[in-house]
């Protein structure tokens, strides 16, 4: 019988992927969610109670309220799974893929991750009124079905938008936890 004895130090392979990336670009894509609802809401209330003359607009509003909650709860609780599973906690699909993603990012990947929060998020401050705008001007042609009010300049300028808005704030959110995971991983 033999007996190995190891006295070398161990640290968790894990260390380096905590905090999981996302929450950044959550809470953000949250927050243009609920102020696209917000501003929108009185069009919505417009256009569900003439398609529905039985509805009134305060129930349509606590619909939109109700809503706004339950994507905030799931958001939440797939952020907190998120968490969970970089920490070890969870289902084990969730924790080896967990387990897979990179550390802290290299010089090259941070560099790219700036240009593309500067590009992206000058582009979406650039076409951030006219995008809320379309999109509530939308609204009413979406419920009448009419297709042609979405081959238009405008739409292109709100897809535009949505798009730089999301790279954007996938490069913050990297860039943020990146520098965060690179903090906690350096010796004390």
């Amino acid at each position: 019988m033999s007996t190995y004895v190891d006295t070398g130090t161990h640290t968790d392979t894990r260390t380096g992927a905590v905090p999981a990336y996302g929450p950044v670009d959550a809470a953000l894509g949250f927050a243009l969610f609920y102020y696209l609802v917000a501003r929108a809401g009185p069009t919505i209330e417009a256009v569900v109670t003439d398609l529905f003359a039985t509805v009134s607009p305060a129930t349509v509003g606590f619909g939109l309220a109700g809503f706004l909650w339950f994507v905030f709860v799931v958001t939440t609780i797939d952020q907190v799974r998120r968490q969970l599973a970089a920490l070890g906690v969870g289902s084990e699909r969730d924790v080896s893929r967990q387990a897979r993603s990179r550390g802290p990012s290299s010089s090259a990947r941070l560099a790219a991750y700036l240009g593309l929060l500067l590009v992206g998020g000058g582009l979406a401050l650039a076409t951030f009124a006219s995008a809320i705008d379309t999109a509530i001007a939308l609204l009413p042609a979406l419920a009448a079905l009419n297709v042609g009010a979405f081959v238009s300049v405008e739409f292109v300028v709100m897809v535009v938008f949505f798009v730089s808005y999301s790279v954007a704030t996938h490069s913050l959110d990297r860039l943020l936890i990146g520098g965060l995971r690179a903090l906690l991983s350096t010796p004390v």
